[in-house]
């Protein structure tokens, strides 16, 4: 899921994967598909909050090196590798 952050133009994007995950990483257009660490909370939830403009971003998780689409967001584009990306939209 993603919203905003408490800063402006931040947004803040979290996963809580169905498995005890050890490492989740964010990777998107907005870091040129390259891993960002996300911060695992007390509640087995991760998160990480990243700086954007306002736009369309796509993106996926990375858990324990395995990469998901969020499973709270529905929005998707094809990539082209033949799967799906999730896109969020930013105001």
């Amino acid at each position: 899921m993603f919203s905003k952050g408490q800063k402006p133009g931040s947004v803040r994007f979290k996963i809580t994967p169905a498995s005890n995950a050890r490492k989740v990483m964010i990777a998107g257009d907005f870091s040129q598909w390259k891993p960002v660490t996300m911060k695992k909370q007390k509640d087995g939830s991760f998160v990480a909050t990243v700086d954007l403009r306002p736009g369309a971003y796509e993106y996926k998780f990375i858990v324990d090196d395995q990469w998901v689409v969020d499973p709270d967001n529905n929005a998707w584009a094809l990539n082209p590798y033949g799967t799906v990306n999730s896109v969020a939209i930013v105001d």
